[in-house]
């Protein structure tokens, strides 16, 4: 009798510490940006988002900065918590970092852990010719299926600072979740980026295209925003949008939602929490 009752008392304690989440399963997953850009005020808009995702979204963030300025092309403090990141997400634009910390970045890409780009990140590095670090200037096309840097031989460019842009929704892919809530037709600020017909790179998966509005020089439609896989077997988000004016719409705010969400591999929210205050001035390129 005595050996019954603690056999039966084992298994109730041992079913219910089976039922105790370990940490690890616990742990909220951890979003690090990584900003410095001369004209878009990333260092800016990427906070609030952030925060946002830190009251409303159950995880935690890490917003890194060009130092002392976004001017600043040479210095982003504290990359190394890229090595706990669960996500990393970019807005750069033609940074020079020293190599200690270039080092982290690549250590962080060769996870295959997921990546996120907005904008200028196609062309977020920008090394002089035969400098030891120049394959960096290709960041965004082997980190985020994007044209390799601006100009060279995939013509990367776009219609003019006093166009805008139309936005659509692929038809086909009108049921992706990074699409949840987005509204099927939307316009943004962002001058468009042409990066057709090259990118993004084979195997990618455009979610939205953009039409140039009142462009500056004869304008075709372009991808604006894809999903992928790249060179490092990580998974990607990347928008060619996100002009300051950009992050006021409430359907480029969900996207992005969504899309960190997708890239850390968790539900997307079928209901957000709210369309976000964000009131950021567009800056003059240096």
């Amino acid at each position: 009798m005595m050996n019954t009752f603690y056999i039966g008392l084992l298994l109730t304690l041992s079913t219910g510490l089976g039922c105790i989440s370990s940490p690890q399963h616990a742990k909220k997953p951890l979003v690090v940006f990584v900003c410095g850009d001369h004209e878009y005020s990333g260092e800016e808009t990427l906070p609030v988002i952030a925060a946002e995702l830190e009251k409303n979204y159950g995880m935690r963030t890490i917003v890194l900065k060009s130092s002392p300025d976004h001017n600043s092309e040479e210095n982003i403090p504290g990359l190394e918590a890229l090595k706990d990141a669960d996500l990393a997400v970019f807005y750069l634009r033609w940074r020079r970092l020293p190599p200690e910390q270039l080092a982290h970045i690549e250590a962080y890409l060769e996870t295959g852990k997921p990546v996120m780009g907005f904008r200028t990140t196609t062309h977020a590095f920008n090394f002089p010719k035969g400098h030891a670090s120049e394959k960096w200037n290709a960041f965004g096309e082997f980190a985020l299926n994007a044209p390799p840097g601006w100009g060279g031989k995939a013509r990367h460019t776009h219609y003019g600072h006093s166009s805008s842009t139309d936005v659509s929704i692929v038809p086909e892919e009108a049921g992706h979740p990074v699409l949840t809530g987005v509204a099927k037709d939307f316009h943004v600020r962002s001058w468009l980026y042409h990066v057709v017909p090259d990118y993004p790179v084979k195997g990618s998966t455009s979610l939205l295209t953009g039409k140039a509005v009142n462009p500056e020089r004869a304008a075709v439609e372009n991808p604006v925003a894809w999903t992928g896989t790249n060179s490092f077997g990580g998974k990607i988000f990347m928008t060619t949008l996100g002009h300051p004016e950009d992050f006021r719409i409430a359907a480029f705010q969900r996207l992005v939602i969504n899309a960190i969400h997708d890239e850390l591999g968790l539900e997307v929210p079928k209901e957000w929490k709210g369309q976000i205050d964000i009131q950021v001035p567009y800056r003059v390129a240096k």
